[in-house]
């Protein structure tokens, strides 16, 4: 059975990144939200067994959506996906419950690894 992952990031590129490295695995995408705002709105509906959750959006950033998401469904699996990341910035991201961190540029088997040990 395939696990849902729903993408949260501002970058079509990203997106079409993500969607490459999950074809011929067993996650599909169930969603893609371009805000933090939308991914808060959409969680409850989708459902999704994974988040992947880009840091710098327009509006409210990554770490905020993941907080509340965590705070609204404490079950919640979030992994971290950034290019600008710094020792506070995966700090803030564990103490508010984010199961991951992947650097962008990322690669298929660092990213399929760490989607695994958030899932475990």
């Amino acid at each position: 059975m395939s696990k849902r992952v729903m993408i949260v990031d501002d970058s079509r590129l990203v997106r079409v990144q993500l969607e490459d490295v999950l074809k011929g695995t067993d996650y599909e995408v169930a969603a893609y939200c371009r805000s933090g705002e939308d991914a808060i709105e959409q969680y409850a509906a989708v459902q999704p067994d994974l988040v992947t959750m880009d840091i710098i959006m327009q509006g409210m950033d990554g770490l905020d959506a993941a907080e509340i998401i965590l705070k609204q469904n404490p079950d919640a699996r979030i992994v971290m996906i950034s290019s600008l990341a710094y020792g506070d910035t995966y700090d803030r991201a564990k103490s508010i419950g984010a199961k991951g961190f992947v650097d962008k540029p990322f690669h298929r088997e660092q990213l399929l690894k760490v989607f695994e040990e958030a899932l475990s």
